[in-house]
């Protein structure tokens, strides 16, 4: 992958640990074979009907995201948290030539981004060893501005397995549940991501967050 550029200081904190995590960060990986070409031509080729694009995409963004990510958190403890709305948004600066996509190739991106970001998130709440799904989940969650911010692998394994729950009602809610959640995304950009207004994000997050309370609540009760 390509160098992943200066951290920010506020993710990386202070200490030993923050001084290593920031000359990882700040190496240039070797063997770089042109990230940004291969997910720009891509995102060209899927705006062009290329269906067969999409599914090459996502391992390809999955792979760069998981390695910002990495070295966002190299020298940081298990617990440290990781701002997902600002590593999607590097991603995106990163890994696409802005000069040859447009609008819509770029909701494509966040689109992509979001469901390898979910994964990324909850592979990581799995490392972490929480031993029982939805013991003491909190449905406030979702009044966060993303899994970085106070969220415990628990609470984060128990809205994975509520998002799955929500796909069988509608799989549009569980998109913009990865876009608003785990990528950390504005309404606007989410509207940009889905193909919709900001009026119909509005009114499908206050739904989603309504189903996956109760869902919490009752992961909460049990």
């Amino acid at each position: 992958m390509c160098d992943t550029g200066p951290p920010d200081r506020h993710l990386l904190g202070s200490g030993k640990g923050a001084n290593l995590a920031e000359n990882r960060a700040l190496s240039p990986v070797r063997g770089c074979m042109g990230s940004s070409g291969e997910i720009t031509e891509r995102l060209l080729a899927l705006r062009g009907g290329d269906q067969e694009a999409l599914n090459q995409l996502v391992p390809l963004v999955y792979d760069r995201l998981r390695k910002i990510a990495h070295a966002r958190l190299a020298g940081r403890g298990p617990g440290a948290s990781l701002d997902t709305t600002a590593l999607v948004h590097e991603a995106y600066l990163k890994l696409v030539d802005q000069s040859r996509v447009e609008w819509r190739d770029r909701g494509h991106f966040f689109a992509v981004a979001a469901t390898a970001m979910r994964q990324i998130v909850v592979d990581r709440a799995r490392r972490r060893g929480a031993a029982k799904r939805g013991a003491g989940v909190r449905p406030v969650l979702l009044d966060a501005d993303g899994p970085g911010v106070g969220a415990r692998a628990e609470e984060i394994l128990a809205l994975d397995q509520a998002l799955g729950m929500l796909s069988s009602l509608s799989e549009r809610m569980v998109k913009m549940v990865e876009l608003r959640f785990f990528a950390g995304l504005s309404i606007e950009e989410t509207a940009e991501a889905l193909g919709v207004d900001s009026r119909t994000v509005n009114r499908d997050w206050r739904a989603a967050r309504a189903l996956l309370y109760r869902a919490l609540s009752g992961a909460e009760a049990g």
